[in-house]
This record gives C-alpha cells, sequence and structure tokens, in this order.
C-alpha cells in the first residue's frame, strides 16, 4: 500500500511525533534522492546535522526513524535501502515536501536548541569514539543497563562524570536508554567531591596496595597480577587498585574495570596456552568464606581436561561433599 501527496504531507504536519529531527531528515533525503536513498546515505545526512561518528548514525537510522516510519506505513526497506511508500509526484509536490520537512527540522532545532540535541552524543565537549561507542553498546546486547528497554534509543553514558575525573575507558562506560540517562542527570544526588579522595585510598600494611605499582597490566581502577601461590599454572588475580575489602563494596565503575580485566585475561591465557579448556572464577569475600587478603581480589583460575580426576561440581567443592550434589 502506498500513499499520495496528501497523506504523507498530512503525516508530516499532524502525525508526526518527534522526539528528535531525525524523520524529517530521513524523509526529506529520500524524496531528494527520488523516493530511494541507502543506510549510509540517510546517515551522512544525520551526520551533516552532527559531526559525531557515521556508524552511530546507521544504528540510528534503523532502530530510530526507520523502525517508526516503517509501522507508520511510510517507508519500505530492503537490503539496507529505505523507499517511501508513496504514488509519483510532481516537483511542485515534492518541492513542497522538502520544505514542510526543513520547517519541522527548523520547529524542533529552535524549540530544542542546537546545542541540546547534539550533547547527549558529546563528552562534556569530546566526543567518544565511534569504536567505542560500539563495544559498550555491543557489551549491553543493544539493552538499556538500567532497567533493560530495548526499543529505546541507547545513549553511551560516563558512570563517573568526565567532570569529577570519570575517565573515557569502557569500564567507566554503560548504555542507558534516554529515559534512564535523563533521570539520572537530574536525580543523582551522589557527592563526587567523596570519591576524588576515595579512589586514592591505600593501605600501607595491605599486601596488594604494596605491588599495585609494580603491575604490568591494568586499567585506572584495577590491575593484574599472577597469583604468588597458584592453584593452577597462570592462575591470575584482578584486583581494584582501591583498598575495599569487599567485592559488594566497589562501586559499579569499579566492578565494569574488574570485569574488562578478566576478559581481557582470560583472552591472553588462552593464547598462550591451548591446553586450557575451562575457567573457575571466584572471590572469597570475608573471613569465613576463606578470605585471607583484606582487599578485594577475584581468581581467575585456568582449568584443563584431567587436572583433576572428577572436575564435577567444580566450585561447590570449597565444602568438603557437596561437589556431587545427585549423589
Amino acid at each position: 500500500m502506498t500513499m499520495d501527496f496528501k497523506k504523507l504531507k498530512n503525516y508530516l504536519e499532524k502525525k508526526m511525533r518527534m522526539a528528535h529531527i531525525y524523520q524529517p531528515i530521513m524523509i526529506k533525503t529520500l524524496l531528494e534522492s527520488n523516493n530511494k536513498a541507502t543506510v549510509d546515505k540517510i546517515a551522512r545526512k544525520f551526520n551533516a546535522k552532527d559531526e559525531s561518528n557515521i556508524e552511530i548514525f546507521r544504528i540510528t537510522t534503523k532502530n530510530m526513524p526507520g523502525r517508526i516510519l516503517k509501522q507508520n506505513n511510510v517507508v519500505d526497506e530492503k537490503d539496507g535501502t529505505y523507499e517511501l511508500k508513496i504514488d509519483s509526484l510532481t516537483e511542485v509536490q515534492r518541492r513542497n515536501l522538502i520544505e514542510i520537512c526543513e520547517e519541522k527540522i527548523k520547529e524542533y532545532e529552535e524549540k530544542r536548541g542546537l546545542k541540546a540535541i547534539w550533547d547527549y552524543k558529546t563528552n562534556s565537549g569530546r566526543l567518544i569514539s565511534g569504536t567505542l561507542r560500539y563495544d559498550v553498546l555491543a557489551r549491553a546486547k543493544r539493552a538499556c543497563e538500567a532497567c533493560g528497554e530495548t526499543n529505546k534509543k541507547l545513549h553511551v553514558d560516563h558512570i563517573i562524570p568526565v567532570s569529577h575525573k570519570g575517565k573515557t575507558e569502557i569500564g567507566n562506560l554503560q548504555a542507558l536508554c534516554y529515559t534512564c540517562n535523563s533521570q539520572k542527570r537530574n536525580r543523582d544526588r551522589t557527592d563526587f567531591r567523596i570519591w576524588k579522595t576515595k579512589y586514592q585510598e591505600r593501605e600501607k600494611t595491605c599486601t596488594f596496595c604494596k605491588v599495585e605499582s609494580s603491575a604490568k597490566e591494568g586499567n585506572s581502577m584495577a590491575f593484574v597480577i599472577k597469583d604468588k601461590y597458584p592453584v593452577t599454572k597462570l592462575h591470575t588475580l584482578i584486583i581494584p587498585r582501591r583498598h575495599v575489602s569487599s567485592f559488594f563494596d566497589l562501586v559499579p565503575a569499579e566492578r565494569n574495570q574488574c570485569h574488562v580485566l578478566l576478559d581481557a585475561s582470560k583472552q591472553k591465557i588462552m593464547k598462550n596456552d591451548r591446553t586450557v579448556t575451562g575457567f573457575n572464577i571466584g572471590i572469597n569475600d570475608s573471613e569465613d568464606a576463606g578470605q585471607t587478603i583484606s582487599h578485594c581480589h577475584i581468581h581467575l583460575i585456568p582449568r584443563r581436561k584431567g587436572d583433576v580426576p572428577n572436575p564435577r561440581g567444580g566450585i561447590r567443592n570449597l565444602i568438603e561433599g557437596k561437589g556431587d550434589w545427585q549423589k
């Protein structure tokens, strides 16, 4: 089913609900391209309004205006190309519709302000690279990490703001939908002045605080060392830099940075030792759980086929007799 000039004009003037300027830009691009344009061409039109990386706009094209315009029966999409579902237009009609798109863009820009429209993609004036943005969204599986929403536009947010010394690295970034990101910005009452000094907390007598400076691998909030008394070959420890006893006292950014190092360490071990076929990942949290050094640390223990007669139960064997739960 296609629409005629009047129906598309009515959609533009009366039915279109705008959360951004993407829809009129996309329709305008299609009109200017004889009703048909590739995703890349539409993305580049978005990019003309925002100097950020083109890749995010390819994703934007498909997930925002493309999806909405398809739902409203305005466009079709096949093999990465969108086409307006409209009967033949006269040049006067085409120009009229383009002018309406331009007016809609102008109205929205004047209403919100040019800076406000695009500020969700900036990092205190510095852009997050397209590659890093993609990695954050891929890690989140295209879902908001706060509410789990999958149908809203996702923003890449600094967990600890740049203005409070937060780093632009994957462990300090999270994917939030527009709603959660706005609520976080407006409602978060964390006193980051306290955390500026908290992240520097070290304990002079702590074994792990002492070896931090000699660690060859790490990021801003955690580091990696080999276990001094390994359970298996290449037994590795991931340790938060801040002196904190419990894993449950880590802030989200610290946990993220530890997870980044866990992934990197796992990949490195697998690359360097092809006999590794599995891992035990564990945390001893409190003395009663076996923690002997009162500084949170995560064990990454490589496992190999046949390294014990019966590996069944894994970490359940921490308590004798509980490994084979089916007995």
